[in-house]
């Protein structure tokens, strides 16, 4: 069943906590910007529009740190950076500091299924209840976040190119209102975490989550959809629930086999669900913005990622280094390849940074209205990127051959303007380039 129906792909608000969504709108521009990659900028200086935006919100005041790393193809990246792990402390950030990437989560988990797909142990249009065959059958909410009990049943199964790409129909409880938030939230179906302290617990109205996948999948199983699957865009959970479906078909914990499958041959040393003991002096403190100031939500030393999760959400629940999520856009650039070691099939990496929403959808008046979506990330003209709650940035353009990621820790995501700005200051640095 490997890449059916292929042919044509190929040619602080509850809302914002894990929603990551990077708007690489600009970032489509970098694909009509052709370039020697031998000749371009590989220094500081030669992106003062990103060295700008560095230095305005590392100051110690907006945040304790920010850190952009660019590159080309398979070359050494550049790093712009500014700050300290912590405020007050002076140990600065780095390539290998720790940074929580929450839903750039997203895009490693969904390469992780392009990969079983590749190996044709999954079909991109395979219905989702042939491996977890509890989701038959399923209900809809007939008007959406109404009534639970007023249903309809599903007009079309739920397939794996939905879960992808958020248009299964299942719901998110940092998203939904009313019953199917109490629902989702008495059934422990909670993605993510942000910190043990009470304040961020009463600030983030966190439940308290099922404790392993099974569990989790088994209960959303239980919940009725918020859409008609393959009917609208809506972020979800659906990336959590790739999660258990990726531990069933491959027979492995899902955190093993992306350490297995994944970071390991990818060289990413510095990734994990639970930071290492060992680890916690390069861990960043995660702080909240609150009219204008900075509070410590998730101090290094005392952090939620210093404990064993509830189960690892691949929607929301890494940590990973600067140095190491750069890898992992190198190895999409090199189409599954880095150091000359193949991590994944060149179709799987082509595919999965493609648009791939079914032809059904309606995207309008959501967050990739005019634009495509792929495996776990936004697409848009040959770039394929998302960002995750903490401000956090990720993208590559295959057509250009650019790697470009941000890094910085501050809750909710849409306190400050990176999202955006981060690729519009790349994309002023290139046009500038290419005048030059």
């Amino acid at each position: 069943m490997a890449f059916r129906d292929f042919s044509a792909e190929t040619a602080i608000s509850r809302r914002s906590l894990l929603r990551g969504g990077a708007m690489l709108g600009g970032a489509a521009a970098l694909s009509g910007l052709p370039f020697a990659h031998s000749l371009l900028a590989q220094t500081r200086t030669s992106w003062p529009n990103v060295a700008a935006l560095i230095d305005t919100y590392g100051d110690g005041r907006k945040l304790a740190n920010i850190m952009a790393v660019l590159g080309w193809g398979q070359q050494a990246p550049v790093t712009i950076g500014k700050g300290n792990l912590a405020i007050g402390q002076n140990a600065p950030v780095g390539l290998d500091s720790l940074y929580r990437v929450y839903s750039m989560t997203k895009p490693v988990t969904g390469m992780a299924v392009m990969m079983l797909i590749d190996e044709g142990r999954l079909g991109l249009d395979q219905p989702l209840a042939e491996v977890l065959p509890k989701f038959a059958n399923m209900q809809v909410q007939r008007t959406y976040d109404g009534s639970i009990t007023d249903l309809v049943p599903a007009e079309r199964p739920v397939t794996i190119r939905h879960l992808l790409t958020h248009t299964a129909g299942i719901g998110y409880p940092i998203i939904q209102k009313g019953p199917i938030r109490e629902a989702y939230m008495a059934k422990g179906v909670i993605a993510g975490q942000v910190s043990k302290l009470p304040l961020a617990q009463a600030l983030f109205g966190r439940g308290e989550p099922v404790r392993s996948l099974a569990a989790f999948a088994d209960n959303l199983a239980s919940l009725p959809l918020v859409y008609q699957p393959g009917t609208r865009f809506s972020y979800s959970t659906s990336i959590d629930l790739l999660g258990r479906l990726i531990e069933v078909v491959s027979g492995q914990k899902f955190d093993a086999f992306l350490t297995e499958n994944i970071f390991k041959p990818a060289g990413m040393n510095s990734t994990w669900f639970r930071v290492p003991a060992s680890e916690v002096g390069r861990l960043t403190t995660n702080y909240g913005v609150m009219n204008g100031v900075l509070v410590p939500l998730d101090p290094a030393r005392a952090s939620i990622y210093l404990d064993p999760p509830a189960f690892p959400s691949g929607g929301a629940g890494l940590v990973s280094s600067p140095r190491d999520f750069d890898r992992f856009l190198r190895m999409l650039l090199g189409y599954g390849v880095i150091d000359g070691k193949r991590v994944m099939g060149e179709l799987a990496v082509r595919v999965g940074t493609s648009n791939i929403l079914p032809d059904t959808v309606d995207t309008k008046g959501s967050w990739i209205e005019g634009q495509g979506f792929g495996a776990g990330g936004r697409v848009t003209e040959g770039s394929f990127g998302w960002g995750g709650a903490a401000g956090t940035v990720a993208f590559v353009n295959m057509k250009a051959g650019l790697r470009a990621s941000l890094f910085t820790q501050y809750m909710p995501s849409d306190a400050y303007p990176l999202h955006t700005a981060f690729p519009a200051a790349v994309v002023k640095d290139l046009q500038a380039m290419r005048k030059g």
